[in-house]
């Protein structure tokens, strides 16, 4: 079971002056779970290496069983220090894809060519696609095999309007990953703000928020599981 893990690398957070990336938990839940479930890992970056990280998701008040345990695996964090190079990264050695959010990805996987090119591969090998938080925004330039949309008529979810009212970045981000999937057809719905919610509607996979990750993971084994 091969299982690739794309990560951001962006650090800026619009023109604020103020750092940006991935969200910690959003990475080492599902990273662990996979990991116990015995899937082999691979982690890739646009660029490659280290990926930024989100500074507000090292804070005291964001830390989680599973980001106590990254801090204690000095392997998972070589592993993240090691990136590959998400244009190097070939989808036909992979059963599944899960994107970690973060505020990152709505600046560069979203328009990034190699990552369009891995989930449109992906989809139409029939293999499922999992991303949570900001990261369905990813999406947002993603055809289907037939030309459309790949969020079109799916059932999905993600960051919603509200949480990033709460987080006060509406003003900030370039673009508000629930009105995406609204835009592009998506038949979107969502849970309590912070609430975990997770959708899945054939072979994909999207999550609402931080606390989606680690069952977004589970949604993405379960669909594995099921093609064996």
């Amino acid at each position: 079971m091969n299982i690739l893990m794309v990560l951001t690398s962006h650090d800026r957070l619009g023109d604020t002056g103020k750092k940006t990336g991935f969200w910690l938990e959003e990475f080492a839940a599902p990273y662990y779970v996979f990991k116990d479930a015995g899937a082999t890992l691979t982690l890739a970056s646009p660029q490659g290496g280290q990926p930024p990280l989100d500074p507000k998701s090292d804070e005291p008040d964001a830390q989680t069983e599973a980001t106590r345990r990254f801090r204690g695996d000095p392997a998972a964090q070589k592993a993240l220090a090691t990136t590959v190079k998400l244009s190097g990264v070939s989808a036909e050695s992979f059963d599944a894809v899960f994107y970690p959010g973060g505020h990152g990805p709505l600046w560069d996987l979203a328009q990034d060519a190699d990552s369009i090119r891995l989930i449109e591969t992906m989809a139409a090998s029939g293999k499922p696609v999992a991303a949570v938080c900001h990261a369905p925004g990813v999406l947002g330039r993603v055809k289907g095999p037939d030309g459309a949309p790949l969020v079109k008529g799916k059932r999905v979810t993600g960051f919603t309007n509200t949480e990033e009212a709460a987080v006060g970045l509406t003003e900030i981000v370039p673009f508000l990953v629930e009105d995406m999937l609204v835009k592009n057809g998506g038949q979107y719905s969502k849970a309590g703000d912070w609430e975990p919610y997770v959708v899945t509607d054939g072979l994909l996979v999207t999550g609402q928020n931080p606390a989606s990750s680690e069952p977004g993971a589970h949604a993405l084994l379960a669909l594995l599981k099921q093609g064996r």
